[in-house]
């Protein structure tokens, strides 16, 4: 499943990811794309990264650039893998692509020490607004589809993600919130993160 990563420079969330994660460590990107986080996390990091991509596409490219990705699906394939294989596990502006993201969520919780998400913000102001005046499915940067022919099947505001984390046991050690090239801590995803995100960045860990 292709997450979409672009350019490191033109995904503001692949930095802030990249600074959550401890050099040398064991990382899983699932839905890398063409493998933009893994190379910069191998740059910056000198982590040991491995990547899941369904498009045959993504996989070619990340492979061309020696990176060790194989072709697999969020929803059904995480499965194969171990208890605490990886000390980081990361799904990238892909969770509202998925199936059943809490399945998913579940399964990288079990995978990973440490879970690390980033996701479009459907509870931003602009993405309310256009519902309120326009009466149609919102078109923004971070959701730049049409309700036709949209990937996204599973959107989401931070409220709605926080919640479901709660559910699952995942702990919230940091997350952040982008505002266009902007990126703010927050201690609390309440009322204000959900209003002014555009996306967001949840760095996780097992409560229980």
């Amino acid at each position: 499943m292709s997450n979409g990563h672009g350019p490191s420079a033109g995904r503001v969330d692949l930095d802030l990811i990249a600074q959550m994660i401890a050099p040398e460590s064991r990382v899983l990107d699932v839905g890398c794309g063409d493998g933009d986080l893994l190379a910069l996390l191998r740059s910056q990091k000198n982590i040991d990264g491995r990547g899941v991509e369904l498009s045959q596409e993504g996989v070619n490219a990340s492979v061309a650039r020696g990176l060790a990705v194989v072709q697999g699906d969020a929803d059904t394939d995480l499965s194969d893998y171990p208890d605490d294989a990886f000390d980081y596990v990361i799904l990238s502006q892909t969770i509202q692509a998925t199936r059943n993201p809490k399945a998913v969520l579940r399964q990288m919780k079990r995978i990973g020490r440490r879970v690390i998400v980033s996701f479009p913000n459907f509870g931003n102001w602009r993405v309310r607004l256009q519902l309120l005046f326009n009466g149609r499915m919102p078109e923004t940067r971070s959701l730049g589809y049409s309700w036709y022919d949209t990937p996204n099947i599973h959107l989401c505001t931070v409220r709605d993600f926080a919640l479901l984390c709660q559910d699952l046991g995942l702990g919230i050690e940091d997350a952040l919130i982008l505002t266009g090239e902007k990126a703010w801590r927050i201690s609390d995803p309440g009322m204000l993160a959900n209003l002014f995100a555009v996306d967001a960045v949840f760095l996780l860990s097992r409560r229980d």
